[in-house]
């Protein structure tokens, strides 16, 4: 086909959409089943309607090849799991009896079984359930899902790709399950899985597919000879198959590297690749492979993970060089648009203009649609679409929300003292010690006590005008007196203010400086039924005045016991919200760091003893290739000690972070100088306290022993166990005793039992110490 023809039969598709629905209706009919307000076939119903929705806008909207399989009742590597019959033996019997209720058990657990471990997919703050695979695992093909998506879309008369994630990803992605050899390498049951997504494929096609997309986001990161090896067995036997659709190979959030080479000699018909976050590279790497003659290639030109509006004569630029490398060339997002929200034109309180500059699913997927007529027909077609886009982007360039002529000056002056703190750990150490009195093996929570139904609606009323400003903070001091109350009764050591006032622990911050936009409908999945509201960071940032130094003084009126100032940090900041793309990430984060080092500077005069600057990001936002994490992680851990290195060495400085694979960034943690970290560690079963120890980390630190996730409530003897292997790895004297994260999305009654079990188990270990 020559380029001219391939520019001529372009087409427009995405590779996955929000699943929520606009009011998240999917969310609350979830949540209702787990109640029990719903009953199974409403939730299913409620699921069918939002996936034919979902189809007819992008269908309505042009895009001629909609996806299926990427709906999900809780997360897409568990709903694989569940195809692959990769079962934990632990939840066997839950499925067995009940499959929607053994999907929610494996995801969230009961009483009696724990859930799958839950971590951060790739470099996105969307989590994932983690399989659970050993040598003896028998996988057994379940397509019932896929096909019954598929047929819905066929039956709607749409031209529909299923999408799947891929098997050498999905066994990357894979863990030891418990009491296997941590050293075993799920990969090599890979020969036992192709015949599982062998028999998928064959149903697929049976069903009416003639394209499937086996997503294999994995091979972006840095990848063995082994590895390799194994995508190009994998690929060369589902490619082999006598009856099957036809193959599109995806990769997404960066360049594909040397496994490109692999893929494209893979007997596949078609590649996905990413051109927002590595254009030049796998435009470099395609070329130098003699292209994809023959074959598909779906361009990701628009970036499916920001929301910014697309640069149309760019991506056009790109599009137009792709043409004479492969058959035929479709124009996609780079990856789901499961990573921002719905629709733009939803948001009220955004001044138009700004609005402009903002592309959510809805606008995407226009973009995605205008690139595709733009690439077949010629830039005539889109005239005035492109001259509306270079508007929009003048518009953005030249706002003075954008540049901030006193922040540019103070980030000027930062100098490398400003990030260091007056004195080493040690000295630092023997102050606090000194200071706050605490008992071997302390108690803490990490910041937020569960958001109350009747704090939502006191919020709901404030912003509705149904209560003034004084009506609503008298809720809030309530509140806060009960959780103070709470802690002091049940025996915690270092309490917390409960952030009664707070909507999320990035977009409460992000409300309060300069520079940050924020939306009313711009819900995200963050994991499960958990929506976030991204904040949207535009221009330079600033700290007009104090954000939480009234609630946290209030709270340590309350009690003799010190109380936490809690701040989220800059990078969190900077990965949890839509962060500005006109700059580097390492100027933003600075920005970011001297407006909350003003905040712990305040918090310190007024008292406050102990203040925690949470950073969860921190390995979420480690680029995906390893020759890009120094540069990363010297910008990201000064940024943290720029925001904490201006306080008295009497004053604690302790860090959280959750969910996530530590043992790649201990020396970053090491870095940042904390007197105390806290970090998820009860589903990894203490894993980090070991990462720890093998590093030879020096300073305090809490491995959680609650796994605040499920609703389940741990023993006393359960966290005691937790907390005896911590002390395997790390010295009593340096070892905190506290949950693995924030408490918002619990209950009261849970929290309450699990609380009082932690205290219980850390009482008994100290004595336990005190008799040896």
């Amino acid at each position: 086909m020559t380029a001219k023809s391939a520019a001529a039969a372009a087409r427009a598709t995405v590779y996955g959409y929000p699943r929520q629905g606009q009011g998240r209706e999917l969310k609350k009919a979830i949540e209702g089943y787990w109640k029990g307000r719903v009953d199974a076939d409403a939730l299913r119903a409620t699921a069918t309607e939002l996936r034919r929705t979902n189809w007819r806008q992008l269908a309505e909207a042009g895009i001629h090849e909609v996806p299926t399989g990427d709906f999900s009742y809780y997360d897409h590597v568990l709903d694989t799991s569940v195809m692959v019959g990769a079962i934990p033996e632990r939840h066997r019997a839950a499925v067995e009896a009940d499959a929607l209720d053994g999907y929610f058990a494996m995801a969230r657990g009961t009483q009696d079984a724990a859930p799958l471990e839950m971590t951060k997919w790739f470099d996105t703050n969307y989590h994932y359930l983690v399989p659970e695979l050993g040598p003896d695992t028998v996988f057994t093909a379940d397509s019932t899902q896929q096909v019954a998506a598929l047929g819905q879309a066929l039956a709607l008369g749409l031209t529909a790709r299923p999408v799947l994630v891929g098997p050498v990803t999905y066994l990357l992605l894979a863990k030891p399950r418990p009491g296997v050899a941590a050293d075993f390498d799920p990969l090599t049951l890979l020969d036992r899985l192709l015949p599982v997504y062998a028999q998928v494929l064959t149903d697929l096609r049976t069903a009416g597919a003639e394209w499937v997309q086996l997503d294999e986001p994995a091979l972006v990161q840095d990848r063995t000879p082994a590895e390799l090896n194994a995508v190009a067995r994998a690929y060369r036997d589902l490619g082999g198959l006598t009856d099957r659709p036809k193959l599109l190979v995806a990769s997404y959030f960066d360049r594909l590297g040397d496994a490109l080479p692999v893929l494209a000699k893979a007997p596949v018909e078609g590649l996905a690749l990413d051109f927002t976050e590595a254009a030049a590279d796998n435009l470099d790497a395609l070329a130098a492979v003699g292209g994809l003659p023959g074959k598909r290639l779906v361009a990701g030109v628009v970036n499916g993970r920001n929301i910014w509006v697309n640069d149309l004569e760019k991506s056009l630029a790109t599009l137009g060089t792709l043409l004479g490398l492969a058959d035929r060339v479709d124009v996609a997002a780079s990856c789901s648009l499961l990573h921002v929200p719905l629709d733009a034109t939803a948001e009220r309180d955004i001044e138009p203009q700004i609005l402009r500059w903002l592309a959510f699913a809805r606008q995407k997927t226009a973009e995605i649609v205008t690139l595709a007529k733009g690439l077949g027909g010629g830039t005539d077609t889109i005239a005035a679409e492109l001259a509306a886009n270079r508007a929009d982007l003048a518009s953005r360039a030249g706002s003075a929300l954008t540049h901030d002529p006193a922040v540019r000056a103070r980030t000027a002056a930062v100098t490398a003292t400003d990030g260091r703190r007056s004195q080493p750990y040690p000295e630092r150490a023997a102050a606090q010690r000194a200071h706050l009195r605490l008992p071997l093996l302390p108690t803490t929570t990490i910041g937020s006590f569960p958001q109350t139904t009747e704090l939502r609606t006191a919020r709901a009323d404030l912003r509705a005008g149904r209560i003034d400003s004084a009506g609503y903070e008298e809720r809030i001091r309530a509140e806060i007196g009960e959780v103070i109350s709470f802690q002091e009764k049940t025996g915690l050591d270092v309490l917390v203010h409960g952030e009664a006032e707070r909507n999320d622990m990035v977009q409460y911050f992000a409300e309060q400086l300069t520079g940050y936009l924020a939306t009313q409908h711009g819900w995200v999945q963050s994991y499960g039924t958990r929506y976030v509201r991204p904040p949207i960071l535009a221009g330079d940032i600033s700290r007009p005045e104090a954000m939480t130094v009234r609630w946290t003084t209030y709270a340590q009126s309350l009690t003799a016991k010190p109380v936490k100032g809690m701040l989220t940090g800059p990078v969190t900041m900077l990965a949890w919200s839509f962060v500005r793309d006109d700059q580097p990430l390492a100027d933003t984060a600075q920005q970011v760091a001297l407006a909350l080092r003003d905040e712990v500077n305040d918090l310190e005069a007024a008292g406050t003893s102990v203040i925690q600057v949470d950073e969860p990001a921190l390995r979420e936002t480690l680029p995906l290739r390893a020759c890009d994490h120094p540069e990363y992680l010297a910008w990201a851990t000064e940024a943290f000690r720029l925001t904490t290195a201006g306080v008295r060495p009497d004053t604690q400085i302790h860090t959280h972070m959750c969910y996530a694979e530590f043992g790649d960034i201990v020396q970053a943690i090491d870095d940042l100088d904390a007197d105390v970290i806290s970090l998820e560690a009860a589903r990894s079963h203490m894993q980090v306290a070991r990462e720890l120890a093998g590093h030879g980390y020096p300073r305090e630190a809490g491995p959680g022993v609650y796994d605040i996730h499920s609703p389940r409530v741990p023993g006393a003897d359960e966290a005691a166990a937790l907390l005896r292997r911590g002390l395997e790895a790390i010295p009593a004297e340096r070892l905190w005793v506290n949950p693995d994260c924030g408490l918002k999305t619990r209950a009261w009654l849970e929290t309450r039992a699990s609380l009082e079990n932690l205290v219980t188990a850390a009482r008994t270990v100290r004595t336990e110490l005190s008799a040896s």
